[in-house]
């Protein structure tokens, strides 16, 4: 199962936000297991550095990443996808971008605790609370 984690999910864990954590930090801990693929677009990568940086400090922003780089790939962003979410319209540009990289992955579920901002996406978009619940009824 490919799951695309959009950037709330992934902040979740590495800045230790409560009351996310424990759910975010379980999503995260299915991707060690060859069952689970997970992806988060590249723009992801260059927010988390910086919000991180701000909560944790510099070493351990990049200890964070370096971590993370290994349970998950990297969509690649490029000008097509760029120019698809500006012709999207949405209100909110990265959640597009975020959609179309997950499109683009060949995403299962786009996880992420703002479901409400993806109503038009392709893909199922699951909470990391709903996704669990969800394994959890497939036995």
């Amino acid at each position: 199962m490919r799951l695309f984690l959009d950037t709330n999910v992934t902040l979740d864990v590495l800045a230790k936000r409560q009351p996310w954590l424990h759910d975010s930090a379980t999503v995260l801990s299915l991707l060690e297991s060859d069952e689970f693929d997970g992806v988060v677009a590249a723009h992801s990568i260059t927010t988390l550095y910086y919000l991180c940086v701000k909560e944790l400090g510099r070493d351990q922003a990049t200890a964070a990443l370096v971590a993370l780089l290994k349970l998950v790939s990297v969509a690649p962003l490029d000008q097509e996808t760029i120019l698809k979410a500006i012709a999207l319209g949405w209100r909110d540009f990265e959640d597009a971008i975020q959609m179309l990289s997950a499109a683009d992955a060949n995403a299962d579920f786009l996880v992420t605790r703002n479901a409400s901002d993806f109503k038009a996406s392709p893909i199922p978009v699951v909470s990391p609370s709903e996704l669990l619940g969800i394994l959890r009824s497939q036995g």
